[in-house]
C-alpha cells in the first residue's frame, strides 16, 4: 500500500476537485460517509452476543461458560482475521472483500436460530460471524483512511470508530426489545436481514482507491497513482507480524490493546447486561444503559482523534486506561435494581473512554510500521480480540463459579492500571510520521 508523505495538520489542504474552480467536498468524505454506515451496520452483529447468555440459558441449559465459549471464539476470531482482512483488501480490493463478509455475517446469524446444541453456536456465530466481522473489523476503518486521507486522519479515525457506538446506540435497545418481548431468534434473523441490506450500499458507493475516480487523497499535495494489487494476502500479513514482532513497541501496543478489549468487549459488553440482571435490573433498562455508553463513545472517540493529531499518544493512552480501571473498580458498588444517578454517572464517565484508545493506537503504529501500519494495527487489534475473547469466557466461568461478577469487575480495573505503565514507556516513532500531528504538551 503506498503512501505520500503527509503535510503537518495546520498545513494541509483538500487536493484539488478533477473540475478547476468547482468547490465540493473531496470524494474521500463521501467514501468515510459509506464506512461510517456500514460499519454502524457491523455493530449491529456484536450487539446481541450479551443479549444471548440468559435466554439460551433458560432455554438449552447451557452454562454461562458454554455461551461465554462460543461468544470468545467470535471475538477471537474477529482478531485473529483482521489483519488478512487488511492484506486481502490490497489484493482484492475494500468493497468485494466487505460485501463477502457481510453475507458471510449473514448466513452465520441466519443459522443459529436453527440449532440445537451448543456446538452449532460455536460454528455458527463463533465461527461464521467471527470471520465475517473481523474482515470489517478496525483494519477496515484503518485501510480507508491510510487511502483516502493524509490530514485529519486522527480524525476520520475517531469518527469511523465511534460508528461502533453509533450502532451500538441503534441496536441494542431494539435488539433487547426484542428479545424480552419475542424470542432471541427473531432477533439473530434481523442481524441477518441487516447484513444483507448492507452489501448494495457497499457495492454501490464504495469505492477502493482515490485513482478510480481521478482524486488525489484528502490532503495529498499531489495525485497518488493506484497501486498494482498485492499478491500474497497471507505472506505479506505474516511477514508484516515478523518484522514488527522485533520491535518492542508491537509488543507494548499489543500488551495494552488485549487488555482495552477485556476491559471493554470482553467484560463489559458481553457481561454487564447480565450482571445488572443478576440485580434485578431489566434487560431492556441494562441494555439501554450500555446503549447509552455508545453516545458518550461518540463524543469520546471523536474527540479522542482530535487529541491525537495534537497531542502525545502515550499519554493520551496512558490517561485512558487510568480513567477506566478506576472507573471499573467503583461498577460493583454502583449495580442495582433500579438506573439511580451513581450508575449514570458510570455509564457517561466510561463511555467517553470506552474506545478512546484507538486513535491513539493507530497513531503510533503509522508512525513505527509506515506502509504496512495498517497490518500491523490488524495484529494488534488481534490481541484486544484475543483479550476479549479470553475475559468473555473467564468471565462465564467466575459467574458460575463465584455466583457474582465482582472478582471479574477488580481484576479489570488492576489490569487497566498495568495498560496504563505499558503505555508510557511505549517509545515515540518517527516525529510526526503517519499522522500529520501538531504536537503539544
Amino acid at each position: 500500500m503506498t503512501q505520500t508523505p503527509e503535510l503537518p495538520l495546520r498545513e494541509a489542504a483538500p487536493a484539488p476537485a478533477t473540475v478547476p474552480g468547482r468547490r465540493r467536498p473531496h470524494r474521500a468524505w463521501s467514501v468515510a460517509a459509506v464506512t461510517f454506515l456500514t460499519l454502524i451496520g457491523a455493530a449491529g452483529f456484536a450487539s446481541l452476543p450479551g443479549l444471548l447468555i440468559e435466554p439460551l440459558h433458560a432455554e438449552f441449559h447451557w452454562s454461562r461458560g458454554t455461551v461465554g465459549f462460543a461468544v470468545s471464539v467470535n471475538l477471537a476470531l474477529y482478531g485473529l482475521t483482521a489483519p488478512f482482512a487488511a492484506a486481502l483488501m490490497d489484493r482484492f480490493g475494500i468493497r468485494r472483500v466487505v460485501a463477502v463478509a457481510l453475507t458471510v455475517i449473514a448466513a452465520g446469524a441466519g443459522l443459529t436460530v436453527f440449532m440445537t446444541t451448543s456446538w452449532q453456536l460455536v460454528l455458527y456465530w463463533g465461527v461464521l460471524v467471527g470471520l465475517g466481522s473481523g474482515s470489517m473489523a478496525l483494519a477496515f476503518a484503518a485501510t480507508v483512511t491510510g487511502r483516502w486521507f493524509t490530514a485529519r486522519r486522527g480524525l476520520v479515525t475517531g469518527i469511523l470508530t465511534a460508528a461502533g457506538a453509533s450502532g451500538q446506540l441503534i441496536f441494542l435497545p431494539a435488539l433487547s426489545w426484542i428479545v424480552e418481548r419475542y424470542d432471541w431468534r427473531p432477533a439473530a434473523v434481523t442481524v441477518a436481514l441487516v447484513a444483507l441490506a448492507v452489501v448494495p450500499l457497499v457495492w454501490l458507493l464504495l469505492r477502493d482507491h482515490p485513482a478510480d475516480v481521478g482524486v488525489a487523497p484528502y490532503g495529498a499535495a499531489a495525485f497518488v497513482p493506484k497501486p498494482p494489487p498485492q499478491r500474497g494476502a497471507a505472506r505479506r500479513a505474516l511477514r508484516a507480524l515478523a518484522s514488527a514482532a522485533r520491535t518492542g513497541p508491537f509488543w507494548l501496543l499489543a500488551g495494552t490493546f488485549a487488555i482495552c478489549g477485556a476491559t471493554t468487549n470482553g467484560l463489559v459488553k458481553t457481561h454487564f447486561v447480565p450482571a445488572a440482571h443478576d440485580h434485578g435490573m431489566p434487560m431492556t433498562a441494562a441494555a439501554s444503559l450500555l446503549a447509552v455508553i455508545g453516545i458518550f463513545d461518540i463524543a469520546g472517540t471523536i474527540a479522542s482523534g482530535w487529541f491525537t493529531d495534537r497531542f502525545h499518544t502515550r499519554r493520551l493512552l496512558a490517561t485512558y486506561y487510568g480513567l477506566r480501571g478506576l472507573s471499573l473498580m467503583f461498577l460493583p458498588l454502583l449495580l442495582s435494581d433500579t438506573v439511580h444517578p451513581p450508575m449514570v454517572f458510570f455509564i457517561v464517565f466510561y463511555g467517553l473512554d470506552w474506545v478512546a484508545t484507538v486513535p491513539p493506537t493507530l497513531a503510533l503504529c503509522r508512525e513505527h510500521y509506515g506502509d504496512d501500519a495498517a497490518i500491523v494495527f490488524g495484529w494488534v487489534l488481534a490481541a484486544h480480540q484475543v483479550g476479549a475473547a479470553l475475559i468473555a469466557f473467564l468471565g462465564g466461568l467466575a459467574r458460575d463459579a463465584f455466583g457474582t461478577y465482582n472478582p471479574v469487575w477488580y481484576a479489570s480495573g488492576a489490569l487497566c492500571a498495568v495498560a496504563a505503565l505499558m503505555a508510557l514507556v511505549i517509545r515515540q516513532g518517527r516525529a510526526g510520521a503517519g499522522d500529520g500531528r501538531v504536537i503539544a504538551g
